[in-house]
């Protein structure tokens, strides 16, 4: 019989130095865990190559555990004030994406924040400002904003399609706070129906709204609870879902999904287009439950990967000073290998 996994506590590792390899003349960091397979360090290294730039992102985080202990594999990374000390130290320094659990930790240490960052609440870029005085300042934003914003405008059949019609939010992290910015800012809804399994995490959002907007001058947010009341609701043009890809099994979960449901409506044997869909959670596998749910009831599916790419490529553009977007050949490039990324983790869709 085999032996069972060994439990082990979650003990923090060594103390390992950040790295910057000599041989680089620009380096960006990736910071926060865990980050096992992350994207982004060769979504980086794609734009880097193509551009003739002797940098790379490296993740800054150290694995502990291995594959026979259970928990499995984890990553942890540095405090922000060893991580803040670093990089301002460091010459070679050009730029830093920002994951959990730093992105709202960090803002309060940053010299700057963009409106983007201050308005969804969370940072996962730094960049460097050069100042008047000659200093530089180290600045925070949020291009999950234009990752959610392009994802979906280059994947649609019409910027209209979304002006003052509602849309709708799965979730209540992080990816809401940022799409909820995202459709009122640059796509023009006229409300935002808020789907979610916790209405605590709702709630907080709410507030966190009231305290930043006036509801006279923005959409308002909606929250839907009841399955029956969703099905009588103007039908949203997109939905962005932010939640991992779990089957429901709690009462929240499942009346959550039963409410989404009743958006997304019945299967339509006639092919009509419903609306658009942006499915966030493309990580372990990129055709998500829900994703199958929406593309069965007739509406166009987005992948998460879209955003990713997107956000990572603004990110790119605020650390080169390059329009890398004009670059011949640039985001094929970088689309080719996040493609081939995902196929060889899992299809992007079944085959049906």
């Amino acid at each position: 019989m085999a032996a069972a996994p060994q439990i082990v506590n979650e003990v923090q590792p060594p103390e390992e130095p950040i790295a910057c390899p000599a041989d680089l003349d620009g380096v960006a960091y990736l910071y926060g865990h865990p980050l096992l397979n992350s994207l982004s360090p060769p979504l980086h290294k794609t734009v880097y190559n193509t551009l003739g730039l002797n940098w790379t992102q490296i993740p800054l985080s150290s694995v502990y555990g291995t594959s026979a202990t259970y928990p499995p594999p984890y990553t942890r990374s540095p405090k922000i004030d060893k991580y803040l000390a670093s990089i301002k130290s460091n010459p070679k320094f050009v730029g830093s994406s920002v994951t959990m659990p730093w992105k709202v930790a960090i803002m309060p240490h940053l010299d700057d924040l963009t409106e983007d960052a201050r308005q969804v609440g969370a940072c996962n870029t730094i960049f460097l400002r050069d100042e008047r005085d000659g200093s530089r300042s180290y600045v925070g934003t949020n291009t999950d904003c234009i990752g959610i914003r392009e994802a979906l405008l280059q994947n649609s059949p019409s910027p209209e399609l979304f002006q003052n019609k509602p849309a709708l939010i799965v979730g209540g992290g992080g990816t809401a706070r940022s799409a909820i910015y995202v459709l009122r800012k640059w796509l023009g809804a006229s409300k935002i129906y808020i789907v979610n399994r916790d209405q605590s995490e709702v709630e907080a959002i709410m507030h966190e709204d009231k305290e930043r907007n006036s509801a006279s001058t923005t959409a308002p947010l909606i929250p839907v609870t009841d399955p029956v009341v969703a099905a009588t609701l103007e039908t949203p043009a997109a939905i962005v879902s932010g939640i991992p890809n779990y089957p429901p099994e709690t009462p929240e979960e499942i009346n959550a999904r039963q409410v989404l449901q009743a958006f997304l409506g019945e299967a339509s044997s006639s092919g009509a287009f419903k609306g658009v869909i942006l499915e966030m959670c493309y990580h372990p596998v990129p055709w998500t439950e829900i994703a199958q749910l929406a593309s069965t009831a007739g509406w166009k599916v987005i992948l998460g990967s879209e955003a990713l790419i997107w956000q990572g490529l603004e990110q790119a553009r605020l650390w080169t000073g390059k329009d890398v977007v004009a670059v011949p050949g640039l985001v094929e490039k970088v689309k080719k290998m996040v493609a081939k990324s995902l196929a060889e983790r899992a299809p992007s869709k079944p085959n049906l």
